[in-house]
């Protein structure tokens, strides 16, 4: 048996895609059964648009965000009334280490990580696919979204949002084996 999908291709890659990333994250959500939606987003703007997207779906939402200390030592970009407002109607908040940018810049002094290998793979497609990966392992790792279960990312490039993909979800001990692309519903060419 095969299925033939609709997979949305944009001509550049940035926030003006959010809203039409959201809808296709939404359809395609509904049409598979999915029951967790994981979402990047780093001032929480993002992460209010899709609560407000999924309201009446019956989908959680889980709104991932940069841990403190990502851009400015002991600062984090989460606006506190984007925060406010996910959690108020709905939305999980989880504040986590992105396992894929913070481990190997630590490590990148004595000589890098293998890690950065897999960035650099996952960014062939683009910086959503990665942050999608990351997202879903954050989540799983903060126990907001079950292991083994089959979930859509939301990412982008920068802000807004530009990536959707179905993921199956797994713990970062088990992502080689276990986590696996299922869908790529949404993406930037360029």
């Amino acid at each position: 048996m095969s299925v033939e999908e609709k997979i949305i291709y944009f001509d550049s890659p940035g926030p003006q895609n959010t809203d039409a990333t959201l809808r296709a994250a939404l359809e395609r959500a509904k049409e598979r059964g999915i029951k967790y939606v994981v979402v990047a987003s780093t001032t929480g703007e993002t992460g209010v648009k899709a609560v407000d997207m999924f309201k009446d779906s019956g989908i959680k939402v889980v709104v991932v965000t940069h841990q403190y200390g990502f851009l400015k030592p002991g600062e984090i970009a989460l606006k506190k009334e984007f925060a406010d407002e996910i959690t108020k109607k709905g939305g999980t908040l989880v504040i986590g280490t992105d396992v894929f940018t913070m481990v190997p810049r630590a490590f990148r002094e004595r000589g890098g990580d293998p890690i950065d290998i897999v960035n650099a793979t996952l960014r062939m497609f683009c910086q959503g696919m990665k942050v999608c990966v990351e997202i879903v392992l954050m989540a799983v790792a903060a126990g907001a979204i079950p292991s083994n279960t089959d979930v859509i990312a939301i990412a982008g490039t920068r802000r807004g949002a530009d990536t959707a993909v179905m993921i199956k979800s797994t713990d970062i001990s088990r992502m080689f084996s276990d986590l696996k692309i299922r869908e790529i519903i949404a993406m930037p060419r360029k």
